[in-house]
Order: structure tokens, then sequence, then C-alpha cells
């Protein structure tokens, strides 16, 4: 029926063993500090300074070095710029409950619902 692969398998090289391999811990640092970096643009451009230099310092802690941060806009309206942040903290608070980095998940949380508060309507007053 067919033939049985008589070759060495190019996965299992004694070259492959020189390369160094990130452990579950430095992929998720890497993760996270992706996340916050882009959340971090993104709350750069609706010019929240306050919670970008708390952000800027959480991707400063993971990567070991200051974010690039530069002022590209996009254009975007502040709600979708809010839902894309929301959007992103989100993704950061996974991250960051995955790897147990309390500091960082609750900061996306507040991130998260500042940006929630932030598009939500506003809520009519309650009748007595």
């Amino acid at each position: 029926m067919y033939e049985p692969i008589r070759t060495r398998s190019v996965h299992s090289t004694a070259e492959a063993s020189r390369f160094p391999h990130r452990s579950r811990e430095e992929e998720l640092d890497i993760q996270l500090a992706g996340h916050l970096g882009a959340l971090l643009a993104v709350t750069d451009e609706l010019g929240d300074d306050p919670a970008a230099e708390r952000i800027a310092q959480q991707v400063a802690r993971l990567r070991g070095a200051p974010p690039a941060r530069h002022a590209a806009l996009t254009g975007s309206s502040p709600t979708t710029l809010h839902r894309r942040a929301h959007a992103l903290a989100g993704r950061a608070l996974l991250v960051a409950a995955s790897r147990a980095d309390t500091a960082a998940a609750i900061l996306a949380a507040e991130r998260m619902d500042a940006h929630a508060a932030a598009v939500a309507p506003a809520q009519p007053a309650a009748a007595s």
C-alpha cells in the first residue's frame, strides 16, 4: 500500500535541540506585554495619560525596557477606540490570569470597566 518512511524526521534532529526554547511563563509574558502594548497605543490615542502611564509601567516590567510610544492617530471615533481598548484589556486580563499576575490583572480589569463605562449609554434615573 505504502512504503514506510526510512529517513529521520526533520523535527527530531540534533540541530533542533541546540536552539533555545521559551518556557510557558516566558511565552505568557510576551503575550501579556503585547496585549498591554496594544492597549497602551489605544489609550495614548484616547489621551488618557494617567492610565497610559500605569500601562507603560506594566509593559516595562514585563519587557525589561520602557515601551516605544508614538502618537500614531487612526482617526477612529472615541466610541470605536473605547471598544477596541475594552477588547484589548479583556485579552490582557485572560493572559494575566493565566500567569497569575495580580498587578496586570487588576489593571486590565480596571481598564475594562473604564472603557465599558465610556461606551455605555447614560442610564435613566430609577423611579422611586
